[in-house]
């Protein structure tokens, strides 16, 4: 893939499916903390559900494409559960407070990947798909600070912790 185009594409596709993952495992370790007792494991469960299909999607685009996932996976796969699991030993507020922002990077992400899709007029299949995903990231924000993200204990630093991990997470899957 030598078409700077393709090669973008492929780096959106491989972040993109990273990061789907990697809300998959965040999901399954604030479940294995909080099971079914949790105040908000059900918003939790559903989202994983819908984080599950939007990797699925990825995944199949991937294939037929022929993008490579970031040979990083297996450290998304740890960091994502221990995010998870770390965030729901804090409590539900702090599980909400680690979706918020995990969720308001992920919109700031999808939303300027949407922005170079649409002025390059390129990739309709790529863009339909972001575009529907980021309209449950923000869904799942919005149900995260209704549940009281904001009232976790240190949000602010645990929010703007998070915030950059996920923009170093971003940056990283893009390439490698």
């Amino acid at each position: 893939m030598t078409d700077p185009i393709k090669r973008d594409r492929s780096e959106m596709i491989r972040v993109d499916q990273a990061g789907e993952f990697g809300a998959t495992r965040i999901y399954a370790g604030q479940l294995a903390v909080m099971g079914d007792r949790g105040p908000h494991s059900a918003e939790i469960r559903g989202m994983a559900e819908q984080e599950a299909g939007h990797r699925a999607e990825f995944d199949a685009l991937m294939a037929k494409r022929g993008v490579r996932p970031t040979i990083l996976q297996p450290f998304w796969n740890v960091a994502g559960y221990a995010l998870g699991a770390g965030t729901a030993l804090l409590g539900p507020e702090a599980a909400m407070a680690c979706t918020a922002a995990v969720e308001t990077e992920i919109d700031r992400h999808y939303s300027a990947q949407l922005d170079e899709l649409e002025a390059d007029g390129d990739d309709p299949e790529l863009a339909d798909m972001i575009q529907r995903f980021r309209e449950d990231e923000r869904e799942h924000r919005d149900a995260a600070l209704d549940a009281g993200a904001e009232r976790a204990p240190a949000y602010t630093l645990l929010s703007a912790a998070i915030r950059l991990g996920c923009r170093a997470a971003i940056r990283i899957s893009e390439k490698i």
